[in-house]
């Protein structure tokens, strides 16, 4: 009587630790700020800090701009001799043929539009990662939510236990087992929590926020996506995915080298004007020109043309590749998006009523006497896991969705 005295009184500690986190968390939540899917991306655009790195680089861009529209100096030159005449200065100054400086400044807007191309796969990725992290907060937080019940369900099967004990009806070996059962809910729960607190960080850092920062999600596990169409996330992908973007922005800056090399080949003139003066015997002050020019005889970037000519072919082979690819990763990721949503259905629908209603029988048998009490702890382990498995197949629901909406490079929601 002694023993089962104690053991009632640590079920009861136990509740009552588990009632105090629960309502800790509950204040928590009630405190934290409320957060949707579509404000969390919001604020990723704006404060990742990654993302704001990598923005920095449109100034180097914009500067290599201007380095290119910028024109040769002229050279000032003075020499004084014994031979007449004694002094003289004159300036070089260099005069590009030819649409050369334009072909710099078309090639540095093509490597500056390379740059925002790279800004815009970050971004994409950034987005997927966000939506990660979410709904990797929001399984987290159904899993807190399922261990807690869990916990419920074997401290309501421990006060049956004790309840069939005091009368006499079953061994208090059942009472012991029953104990166990709510030891074992009891860690799962704050185990549950501490993950919890993980995930919270790991999307707290995608936003740049501070780690204490808390978030009511708005968006459930269960709001899932609106499954496209096929045919147009193939269009979609061809006109936004990262990759294919990337490398039709290559080839542009190729041609734009390729144009360059060209106009290359025209040698710059060179134009002299200067004064020569102290010639005693012949004049004073005597104005001087020259003008010369390089002889592309043996170097017309015969080698550089050639280079950026076949790699300009590559890039176009790897295009289509490439293209073909994607379309092979969109069909691919489609096809996931839609095995997960059926699954997802079917434990909706059918498995977790099922594994309700089993674990519900069970206890009322335990209660009436009509089944022993492994049966009802194999009912609330199958359930449980039902309810664990469920979750997870809606978060593999929107991790496909985000897998997808990544591999076509657009927003598809």
């Amino acid at each position: 009587m002694f023993a089962s005295t104690c053991l009632a009184l640590f079920v009861a500690c136990g509740a009552a630790l588990a009632a105090t986190a629960q309502d800790s968390s509950s204040a928590s939540t009630s405190a934290a700020q409320k957060l949707t899917l579509a404000q969390a991306l919001d604020m990723a655009e704006r404060q990742n800090l990654d993302l704001v790195a990598a923005r920095a680089q449109r100034a180097v861009s914009a500067a290599g701009v201007r380095t290119a529209e910028e024109r040769p100096n002229p050279t000032g030159n003075f020499n004084a001799l014994r031979d007449d005449p004694h002094e003289g200065w004159w300036f070089d100054m260099p005069i590009e043929l030819s649409s050369k400086r334009q072909k710099r400044i078309d090639l540095a807007h093509a490597e500056e539009a390379l740059t925002d191309d790279d800004i815009s796969a970050l971004e994409k990725q950034l987005r997927q990662n966000v939506r990660d992290a979410f709904f990797a907060l929001a399984l987290a937080r159904g899993v807190t939510v399922e261990k807690n019940d869990a916990l419920k369900l074997a401290q309501r099967l421990h006060d049956i236990a004790q309840q069939r004990f005091d009368s006499g009806d079953v061994p208090q070996l059942e009472v012991f087992q029953a104990e166990l059962e709510v030891s074992q809910a009891q860690a799962d729960y704050q185990v549950a929590q501490k993950e919890e607190k993980v995930a919270l960080n790991e999307l707290n850092v995608l936003l740049s926020e501070p780690p204490s920062t808390d978030w009511n999600l708005l968006n459930p596990l269960s709001d899932l996506p609106a499954e496209p169409a096929l045919n147009s996330l193939l269009t979609s992908a061809n006109a936004a995915n990262a990759e294919l973007q990337r490398i039709a922005q290559e080839e542009k800056v190729e041609q734009s080298q390729l144009a360059l090399y060209k106009v290359d080949r025209i040698p710059n003139l060179t134009l002299s004007l200067g004064v020569d003066y102290a010639s005693p015997h012949n004049f004073r002050y005597g104005p001087r020109s020259a003008a010369s020019m390089e002889v592309p005889i043996f170097s017309r970037d015969q080698g550089e043309i050639a280079g950026s000519s076949a790699n300009l072919i590559a890039l176009q082979d790897q295009a289509l590749a490439t293209r073909r690819a994607v379309e092979g990763h969109v069909e691919s990721a489609y096809l996931e998006l839609d095995s997960r949503e059926a699954q997802a259905q079917l434990y909706r629908t059918s498995l977790v009523p099922a594994s309700e209603r089993l674990e519900s029988m069970a206890e009322e048998s335990y209660r009436a006497g009509k089944a022993n009490i492994l049966s009802v702890l194999d009912a609330q382990k199958n359930v449980q896991q039902v309810r664990e498995e469920y979750l997870q197949s809606l978060f593999a629901v929107q991790l496909a969705f985000a897998q997808l909406e990544e591999t076509v490079g657009a927003p598809l929601d």
